[in-house]
């Protein structure tokens, strides 16, 4: 057990105090208000929004403000209170076919149906500091948002044409859903619960994961079959009226990857998919979330699991940046019992080493 520490609480209480106050920063300044934030860092919104699994833009700001800009903090907070909340049902799978598109990207046909809409993006901006932005901006109006007015094919029906693509998944009848946030993980893990743990995934750790698989660590030639943007609407099944009833919209960025498949005994020589979903505009995540996917699915297809992100139980174990800050921030805490009986042990150890050094020398002079 840990050694009381007088004057423990005061201490606590006073850093509390101290957080706060860094927290607000230079009172000359205005606060930075949930809005704001929601506003002008809506990247930041949605990737703690998608690695807390909790869609709601001002719960999600208001832990960025919270945290002073600590990412994996804001998570760590949002998640917390989404287990306070009842859990009413789940949601039918969503309708990405029938998104309202934004921005659309593929990195494969460069005239596809629905054409390329480039959207909001870093992309094709110069990375360089604009010292405009050091000054208030007012901007008179803003541009006018607009999407496909018509669902537009998927670059994936069009490989399915000529059947050079893997059709669609199917889970096996009487599958049950699983649910991550409510039962521990046990592996091997259906890819279900596999892309629920990526989807909240550290999108830092996926991103090298995703990297080292395009340097050879794992069997991976991906192409961007399709990168969507936009907003899907969400149905939940109302068992009592026998319908199922639109509780909105949300934003989405979907990814699907292709990948190259020399093909097998079972299956012939086609192309494979990765998939990525993710709340709101987060790219990136969505990205590596579909390379690391389509590497887990190596014992699927047949090929040898030679690499760490085709290791389902390393990938998932370690992929949590909420458990990976807990076990690694936990060592800053008291352990002066345990390092105590370390030093005990060390002290002892080497005692015994020096008496065994000091017993061989007398036997050699004796030997001498």
């Amino acid at each position: 057990m840990y050694v009381a520490v007088k004057g423990g609480e005061t201490a606590i209480a006073n850093a509390h105090r101290l957080l706060a106050d860094r927290r607000r920063g230079d009172r000359d300044l205005p606060a930075m208000t949930v809005a704001q934030i929601i506003q002008q860092l809506a990247l930041a919104v949605d990737r703690v929004m998608a690695e807390a699994s909790l869609h709601d833009r001002p719960l999600a700001a208001l832990a960025i403000k919270q945290s002073r800009g600590d990412m994996i903090e804001a998570i760590f907070l949002l998640r917390a209170y989404r287990t306070t909340l009842p859990r009413f049902g789940y949601s039918n799978p969503v309708e990405t076919a029938d998104m309202l598109v934004e921005r659309r990207v593929s990195a494969t046909y460069k005239d596809l149906p629905g054409g390329q809409l480039l959207g909001p993006t870093f992309d094709y901006t110069h990375r360089l500091l604009d010292p405009s932005l050091l000054e208030d901006e007012t901007v008179d109006g803003g541009v006018e948002r607009s999407g496909a007015a018509e669902p537009v094919m998927r670059v994936s029906e069009i490989l399915a044409q000529e059947g050079l693509i893997e059709p669609d998944g199917d889970m096996p009848e009487g599958h049950v859903r699983g649910d991550l946030t409510r039962d521990p993980p046990e592996f091997p893990m259906s890819r279900d619960l596999r892309l629920q743990a990526l989807a909240r995934g550290d999108e830092g750790f996926l991103l090298s994961l995703a990297y080292s698989t395009q340097r050879g660590y794992g069997r991976s030639h991906p192409f961007v079959g399709e990168i969507r943007i936009g907003e899907v609407e969400v149905e939940f099944d109302a068992a009592e009226l026998g319908l199922s009833v639109s509780l909105g919209r949300i934003r989405v960025t979907e990814c699907q990857m292709v990948n190259q498949f020399k093909g097998s005994s079972k299956a012939p020589p086609q192309f494979t998919r990765g998939y990525g979903l993710v709340f709101g505009q987060s790219e990136r995540k969505a990205m590596a979330m579909s390379l690391v996917d389509r590497a887990l699915r190596a014992e699927e297809f047949g090929e040898d699991i030679v690499a760490p992100a085709q290791d389902q139980e390393f990938v998932i174990s370690h992929s949590d940046n909420v458990q990976a800050t807990g076990f690694v921030e936990h060592l800053k805490l008291p352990h002066y019992v345990d390092f105590q009986a370390e030093l005990d042990l060390v002290r002892r150890m080497r005692r015994e080493h020096e008496a065994r050094r000091s017993s061989n020398g007398e036997h050699k002079e004796a030997a001498e």
